[in-house]
């Protein structure tokens, strides 16, 4: 582990000297990624001028969720996405023949070459947007309440991170995997809706459990509203999907690895 920690403090050192010397893109992009998350919170404010709930939801338990929900997406835009999206072009031009080269798990390395530092700042913001909905609500969760809530968030980082793996992996057998980026992040704005609104048996079991977009963001942010509290089956469920996606990211690219045809071939 140290071994490997080594080597991801090497990317970013890398990641960081790469961003001092491109600013400009750096402040933009971020701004970009501010404007985004702000106009999502102002659509919630503009929508709780003309109701008092959204599926039972009150205005600031929505700021909760939509919080939770930014905080997941942008660890995983800081700390896996340009790598893993840049996997795909990597392995259609043969480029991918320097990550089985390298002194590390291949997955590993290729999936975290590269830190994008914009969107690890900006999750300074959306974790400021869910101290904020706490305290408007009048919370006061404990420590293990918090540390069950960012054990619940890591969860749901992983388990977008092993759907994305698995999505681009398809590379190997497709050559080109264009057009999954907007797609997968299309399908991430579902989790900023309460599980509640989802009234149809397809769409639940579409999106409550076969891509568990809605419980990633629903089980942390329903753990610090006191009307729910911690649920082990939520709980549960979110760690089960964690594994089980993951495990399957890990097959289907090791299966992936053994079809690769390398620059040199």
């Amino acid at each position: 582990m140290l071994h490997y920690l080594r080597i991801w403090l090497a990317t970013a050192r890398y990641s960081i000297v790469r961003t001092l010397m491109f600013r400009g893109d750096f402040i933009i992009w971020s701004l970009v990624e501010l404007l985004w998350m702000t106009v999502n919170l102002l659509l919630i404010s503009v929508i709780y001028e003309h109701t008092k709930s959204i599926a039972g939801w009150s205005k600031y338990e929505m700021v909760l969720l939509v919080g939770t929900s930014m905080l997941i997406q942008r660890f995983l835009m800081g700390f896996f996405w340009s790598s893993i999206f840049e996997m795909g072009r990597n392995i259609r031009t043969g480029y991918f023949d320097f990550f089985l080269a390298q002194p590390g798990n291949v997955m590993f390395m290729a999936t975290t070459r590269k830190l994008d530092p914009d969107g690890i700042l900006n999750s300074f913001v959306a974790g400021a947007v869910v101290i904020y909905a706490t305290h408007k609500l009048g919370l006061h969760p404990g420590v293990g309440d918090v540390a069950l809530y960012l054990c619940m968030v890591l969860s749901g980082l992983v388990v977008h991170y092993s759907i994305l793996v698995l999505s681009i992996a398809i590379a190997f057998w497709l050559t080109s995997a264009q057009g999954i980026e907007g797609s997968y992040f299309t399908l991430t704005e579902f989790s900023r809706l309460p599980k509640e609104a989802f009234k149809g048996v397809v769409t639940r079991v579409l999106f409550v459990w076969l891509l568990p977009v809605v419980v990633i963001s629903n089980a942390p942010a329903r753990l610090l509203l006191p009307r729910y509290g911690f649920d082990w089956k939520w709980a549960g469920a979110l760690l089960v999907f964690a594994a089980a996606w993951f495990a399957l990211a890990v097959f289907v690219f090791h299966r992936g690895l053994r079809r690769y045809s390398s620059a040199s071939s």
